[in-house]
């Protein structure tokens, strides 16, 4: 269990100091802010829309590791998804971060998100890590696709 959870440190630690997708997408189709008034972190989703595919997605913002790394690993897992797989994708890992899904959750179902899963133990965090899911989904129900 240490070594699982060092990895998943490590791996946030990188998506933070390394975030994919980070940047201004030229000519968005759409744009979300969230912003997390008890810490400061601001993070903006930029959307351009292929038909009934998120054909890119990236996202601008400062915040905290956590909430970096949670919207480097968003971007990565939602890209290229057809725009109802997305939604229902983000509002499932919401759920499970914020431990309202009541079912087992297995680490297939979230991909390469599943490392997000350690801010359960700690509650002040999962704000952080949503912070760019909650901004993602308002997004996405704004576009009438």
């Amino acid at each position: 269990m240490a070594v699982l959870e060092e990895l998943y440190q490590e791996v946030i630690l990188e998506h933070s100091r390394n975030p994919r997708n980070f940047g201004p997408l030229e000519n968005a189709d759409r744009t979300a802010v969230g912003y997390n008034a008890s810490c400061g972190d601001d993070i903006q989703v930029h959307l351009k829309f292929s038909g009934d595919w998120l054909s890119s997605v990236h996202f601008t913002g400062e915040g905290c590791a956590i909430s970096k790394a949670s919207a480097s690993l968003m971007v990565g897992a939602v890209e290229g998804l057809k725009i109802s797989t997305a939604r229902i994708f983000v509002r499932h890992v919401i759920d499970v971060i914020s431990g309202r899904n009541t079912e087992p959750v297995t680490e297939e179902s979230l991909g390469s998100c599943a490392v997000l899963l350690g801010v359960r133990r700690f509650p002040m965090r999962i704000k952080c890590a949503t912070l760019a899911w909650h901004a993602l989904e308002t997004a996405l129900k704004e576009n009438n696709t």
